[in-house]
């Protein structure tokens, strides 16, 4: 997955309309070593204090749930199972009003006209087109063209988004020739439900935006303000819902392993490895991006 972090997780619906949970970027795609997206998600989770406890428990719980997705890998189908998921995830009416909110809000531009077409060719073949506008989504993806096309269609608004594909930073940064992007291949991969709008396309990923197609918010900075809704649930269950949230992410990283890699191999390096491996991975790794940060932010005039 290349940026598994536990904002790059959200719902959509799949060719059944079902309503689906699991990883919804892939713009980091990359063959890599698989212990990279257990670390990188472990990471995320220790520098989200106000929803992860850091400790060895949460790390097991990740393990827990990428090995039972390596072994029985399987989407998360919302409308059956996963009731406590459900829960999570499901659009409230005060979100839903927020998204329609920052959509009319968008600022209207004049797409490049393989993007318009793209754009186009994915809405309803009868849909009026209104207008054309410009969108700032999450924290990655800043500087990338993202372009939305928003649409009458048979009583309500429908809405379609066009974002610039960039090889992966670890291609980057290995110098690896001409690498060739991996979103679509992940995105589709034969153990997922997968989302029928989204495609790629001349170096654009086309995708539905909607209420119940969105990334999952759990506001991972620690000054943000969690919604109310995840807050009741995490204070309620406190670290026993922390740990099926972390688990279920696991199991989507297993699932999505499992569709690729040699799963026999994986789990044979896992069982080599000592209990404690993730949570001292982890714990490094995060020590580092801090100070990292740190660097970064005292190169930085505050003009910028």
């Amino acid at each position: 997955m290349g940026d598994a972090h536990i904002e790059n997780f959200g719902t959509w619906r799949d060719d059944e309309g079902r309503l689906i949970w699991g990883a919804n970027n892939f713009d980091e795609a990359v063959v890599i070593a698989y212990p990279f997206d257990l670390v990188r998600l472990a990471v995320s989770a220790r520098l989200a204090p106000k929803i992860f406890m850091d400790g060895p428990e949460t790390c097991a719980a990740l393990l827990k749930g990428y090995r039972d997705g390596l072994a029985n890998p399987r989407p998360a189908v919302l409308d059956e199972r996963h009731a406590w998921l459900r829960k999570l995830v499901v659009c409230p009416d005060d979100k839903r009003n927020k998204f329609w909110k920052e959509i009319d809000a968008l600022d209207s531009v004049k797409p490049p006209r393989f993007v318009r077409d793209a754009l186009i060719g994915a809405l309803p073949k009868d849909a009026d087109v209104v207008r054309f506008a410009t969108r700032t989504a999450g924290g990655g993806s800043l500087g990338r063209p993202r372009y939305v096309a928003i649409d009458e269609w048979r009583g309500g608004r429908v809405v379609r988004e066009a974002k610039a594909l960039v090889p992966s930073a670890w291609d980057w940064a290995h110098r690896s020739p001409n690498p060739a992007p991996r979103f679509a291949e992940l995105a589709a991969g034969s153990s997922r439900a997968p989302d029928p709008y989204m495609t790629v396309t001349d170096g654009f990923v086309v995708r539905r935006l909607a209420p119940d197609s969105r990334k999952a918010e759990l506001s991972v900075h620690p000054d943000a303000e969690l919604p109310d809704k995840v807050l009741e649930e995490l204070d309620e269950n406190d670290t026993h819902l922390q740990h099926k949230l972390l688990q279920a992410m696991g199991r989507e990283i297993g699932t999505l392993h499992a569709a690729t890699a040699d799963v026999r191999a994986v789990q044979m390096d896992l069982n080599g490895r000592n209990r404690d491996w993730l949570h001292t991975a982890s714990r490094n790794a995060a020590k580092a991006v801090k100070e990292d940060f740190k660097t970064w932010t005292g190169a930085v005039s505050p003009a910028h």
